[in-house]
Formats: structure tokens, sequence, C-alpha cells
């Protein structure tokens, strides 16, 4: 099938440009792309100074994405974001926001406040955003990346259930290796901003054309069990207060057909779900208090769940 061979040349062409920016962080970029691809958005939790903006911005500019930057501060208003009305020559006239870019990149937005915050919930979720009565849709594609600090808590307003379920993965960077990290440095010998040197990959019409194969990717029913079952164990989990919801089973399913397809696949295997499994899973799972003070994590738990979550076999002839 062609789709899925255009799927990995895809990933191989993003991967090769990006690093001509970025250093590292291929596990990172392909969340970024699974998420693209299964419409969905992606939640990047890191230290400062680990180039989650410098990824961002390489990965909007390989796929020639328009980008726009939004920095998360208490006093942010919702239309700085989405955009406002304002009145000229005796009537008013909409004023597009930062929000109105393929890639937005919405940096600690744990430092918004929450009405600020669920001024991104329904453009996340309906691609619109409603100014003074009128709704104004949203470029296709479109790809929330908001970006917060694990370890600064002081000021900041932490994200509500409903707002970190919308988000379909969560990426993580990490520290480059030493060898990787004098890389880094050498990429601004020759100019103050290595994402120049980035190209572009894919046209906006084959870009859409992989989004559409990849809501097609078959799954068959024993996988589609998998899901279902590993997103009912968390329920279940006695370190947890809160499981996954339905909505994870959703979001679990499409992050699985995008790795396929990125894969090279032309179907979903158990694998692919056990893979993308964590990605989906960690930020939508509430530990209980007691479990975390004696040491559970949300990463311990999504992982005792793939051991304990039987794998669907195939059936021999």
């Amino acid at each position: 099938m062609p789709a899925p061979t255009s799927g990995e040349r895809f990933w191989n062409q993003l991967r090769r440009a990006v690093a001509a920016a970025v250093v590292g962080g291929e596990d990172a970029l392909r969340l970024l792309a699974v998420a693209l691809l299964a419409d969905g958005h992606a939640l990047i939790e890191d230290v400062p100074g680990t180039g989650k903006t410098t990824l961002a911005r390489a990965f909007a500019r390989a796929l020639g994405l328009t980008f726009a930057r939004v920095q998360g501060t208490p006093d942010l208003l919702p239309g700085d974001v989405t955009g406002s009305s304002v009145f000229e020559a005796g009537s008013f006239r909409f004023v597009p926001g930062p929000i109105f870019a393929n890639v937005l990149l919405v940096d600690e937005v744990n430092r918004a406040t929450p009405r600020t915050q669920s001024a991104l919930l329904e453009a996340m979720q309906e691609r619109q955003v409603s100014i003074d009565g009128e709704s104004h849709r949203l470029p296709d594609p479109f790809l929330v990346l908001a970006t917060q600090n694990p370890i600064e808590l002081e000021g900041t307003f932490a994200l509500p259930e409903a707002q970190l379920d919308r988000f379909l993965v969560q990426v993580g960077i990490g520290y480059p290796s030493e060898e990787a990290e004098l890389h880094i440095a050498a990429l601004y010998q020759h100019g103050p901003d290595p994402i120049e040197r980035v190209p572009t990959v894919i046209e906006a019409d084959e870009l859409r054309r992989l989004k559409a194969a990849t809501r097609v990717i078959p799954v068959s029913e024993d996988v589609s069990r998998y899901i279902v079952r590993l997103v009912r164990a968390s329920r279940t989990h006695p370190d947890l207060r809160l499981g996954a919801s339905p909505r994870a089973s959703v979001a679990l399913y499409r992050a699985s057909q995008a790795w396929a397809l990125l894969a090279g696949r032309a179907f979903v295997l158990p694998d692919d779900v056990a893979a993308i499994a964590p990605a989906v899973l960690v930020h939508r799972i509430l530990l209980d208090v007691d479990r975390e003070l004696r040491g559970a994590t949300a990463e311990r738990v999504v992982g005792e769940l793939l051991g304990s979550v039987a794998l669907p076999m195939p059936e021999l002839p």
C-alpha cells in the first residue's frame, strides 16, 4: 500500500531535516509527528534549556507550517491568545491572535491563569474560537504544543484533568549525552540560528493526505480489545485514585494508527499500542496521594499495566 510507505519515507525525511537544528530528541520528534497525524496535541514536560522551543520551531519549519509562540504568564489574557474585536471606522473588526497558526507553542502553559488555559479548550477540541458570538475556524492542520516545567511550582496553576485529557501525548526530551551536547554547541559556530538550515520536506496537500491515511489504518478486533483492556485496567489499579477515561481509549487507538503509519505498516500491531501507551496514558491518570508518598509514579503504573494485560496472540493455522 502506498500510504504506509509514504509514512515511513515522511518520517525519515522529517528526522533528517530536524537534525539540522536539533541534536537527538528523535523519540520526542516521533511523538510530535504522531500527534499531528492523529489530529491531536502534545504536552511537552521537561526542565528549561533542553530544547523544547527549538524542537517545536524546527518541526514546524520542516513541515512548512506557520508557527506562533505564546509565553504563559499570570497576566496573559484569553484575547492575547485567541484574538479580539476592535472598533474601527464605525464597526468592529476581528484581529486574529497567535492561535491562528498551524503550530502554536504555549510556553509554560501552567503559568497562565485557569481562565486563559480554558480558552484553549474549545480551540483544541473544536478547531475553532468564538469571539463576540461569532465562530472563527482555525487552520488545518492545527497543533498545540504546550510546555511546562515539572520542577518549578511557585506561581503556577496546575492544568485541570479536562485540559490534560485534551493532549494526545505527553513528551519528554531529557538531557543530551556529552557527545550530543558538544554537537549542539558546534551548531552555533556557523550562525546564530540553526533553524534556518532546516529544509521543508513535505507539501501541504501531501501532509493532509497522510493525515487522512492515518485515519483508515486498520486495527483488528483483538488489538482494539487490547487497547480497551489496558485503559480499563487503569481504573482498578491500587496506586491510582483516577484511571484513564474512555477518551484515552480513543486517543490510544488513533495514536497507534499514526505510530504504525510512521513505521511503514498497513495495520496496527499490539507492539505499536505498547510502544505509544506510556505517552498517551501517563498524563491521564492520577496517583493515590498515599501511594505517591511511598514512591509510586505514573510511569511505573503504566509499565505495570503493560505487564499485566496480555498481548493478543495471532491465531495459528
